[in-house]
């Protein structure tokens, strides 16, 4: 059988002039599997997020809140406070606590905003706590 192709064995391989070969790695790229689900990856992940639903504060809470709500709202002067308030995810129900700290810029009753003097600003209702030195000396 090989007699047959005794006159072509020893030929160098075929070299294209205009053409270069293509490299190991293209080659392989042309016969990987077809990725059918696109985004798959990204719903299971999304899927197993968690988030938490807002709590409801008592009574109690939302008097010493609006306290000291009254209290920013009347000082001069911009303390730093540390806010604990609720953000929702802005992909699915439910959200985040989150705790952040920095100068009071100012309290906006017409918009309802907490805007402090990072530029950040927190929706009034969804505030959970306030806490820094400045509460500390008063009394509820």
């Amino acid at each position: 059988m090989t007699d047959k192709y005794n006159d072509i064995i020893d030929l160098p391989h075929y070299e294209p002039k205009y053409h270069p070969r293509m490299s190991m790695q293209a080659r392989a790229a042309q016969f990987s599997p077809f990725a059918a689900l696109t985004g798959y990856e990204a719903a299971i992940h999304e899927t197993g997020r968690l988030t938490e639903e807002q709590a409801e504060i008592s009574e109690n809470q939302n008097e010493e809140l609006n306290q000291k709500l009254t209290y920013l709202m009347n000082c001069g002067d911009h303390p730093e406070i540390s806010v604990t308030y609720f953000e929702a995810d802005q992909k699915k129900s439910g959200g985040a606590y989150l705790t952040k700290t920095s100068s009071l810029s100012r309290v906006d009753e017409y918009t309802q905003l907490l805007v402090l003097s990072d530029g950040s600003s927190i929706k009034l209702s969804s505030i959970l706590a306030l806490e820094g030195e400045i509460f500390d000396t008063l009394v509820w």
